[in-house]
């Protein structure tokens, strides 16, 4: 692993966490999913009791916002709990949802003023991206019912082919009510990153590790969900706060190439929450201000779309 020379010494403190609580989705988004997430897919082996036990650890180190993401993470069975314990706690939280079922109880969790909601969108016209016939109606009525309860709802649009009209989807948005809208390409990660074994780093956005963090399925812990190929240590044989004070995870944060670009750290992530469209970036890197999109790191940059 090559440490690059412009990473910092020391990695930033943790403020933004992603939980990973499931591997379980409704959707097979089989060109593209970074997580390789699907219907047959297992919650992992985190309990309740230890993603409970992260939430307290990350509380103590300063943590004040908590992502949940999947799969689709309103599909485990303690979500809502989950979620309760992180508000219990003081914290932030934001929900990274396909939007494709919502049951009543989620919506009345979503309206809590510490809870804000992120979802992928592709194009304006129902195509089979998702593999599943029908989610495309689905997730854009629940966009457009997060908007309506007043629920802060940002969203991004995948580039995943040619001709997807992308630029058409965001108008779309716009249109809805959605302030936060941004368009990214697929980063090879994953189910998109075909025969490679590992991931380029250059698949990166450059702000991993920097002041956030996931915790996958199985306990491992990375600098983000795209980054889940650097594995830099697990909180099922030690808590967050060993792991972040460990050798690895100091090597693992050095090792991403650093891209500050034109992104102002204080708007840029993670100082908001984690990768597009988490954030409503209003940088050069933000579409709805300047037209511009943000790249992967070796172009200027903020953080990468999920998908």
């Amino acid at each position: 692993m090559t440490i690059a020379p412009e990473a910092p010494a020391t990695p930033a403190p943790l403020t933004f966490l992603e939980l990973e609580i499931t591997g379980r989705c409704q959707l097979t988004c089989a060109s593209h999913c970074y997580a390789q997430a699907g219907p047959t897919k297992g919650h992992g082996t985190m309990t309740s009791e230890d993603w409970r036990r992260v939430i307290d650890e990350a509380t103590q180190l300063g943590v004040e916002t908590v992502q949940f993401i999947g799969g689709e993470p309103t599909l485990h069975p303690d979500f809502a709990a989950l979620v309760e314990y992180v508000l219990d706690s003081g914290l932030g939280v934001q929900v990274f949802s396909n939007l494709y079922r919502v049951r009543r109880e989620h919506w009345e969790l979503f309206a809590h003023p510490k809870v804000s909601l992120g979802t992928s969108y592709y194009s304006d016209d129902p195509d089979e991206i998702t593999g599943r016939k029908g989610s495309h109606d689905s997730t854009r009525a629940n966009i457009a019912e997060a908007v309506r309860r007043g629920i802060p709802v940002k969203v991004g649009i995948i580039q995943v082919r040619d001709g997807q009209r992308s630029e058409e989807a965001r108008a779309e948005m716009a249109a809805l009510g959605v302030k936060r809208v941004h368009v990214d390409r697929v980063r090879a990660v994953g189910n998109a990153a075909r025969t490679a074994l590992i991931p380029s780093m250059s698949e990166l956005c450059g702000r991993c590790a920097d002041g956030k963090a996931a915790v996958l399925p199985d306990g491992t812990v990375a600098p983000c969900v795209l980054g889940r190929f650097l594995p830099a240590g697990s909180v099922k044989t030690a808590g967050l706060k060993a792991v972040f004070a460990g050798q690895q995870w100091a090597h693992v944060a050095a090792s991403i190439p650093r891209n500050r670009g034109n992104c102002v750290p204080d708007t840029c992530t993670p100082k908001e929450d984690s990768c597009q469209p988490s954030p409503g970036v209003v940088t050069a890197c933000n579409p709805d201000q300047d037209g511009s999109d943000c790249s992967p790191a070796e172009t200027p940059a903020c953080e990468p779309v999920y998908d």
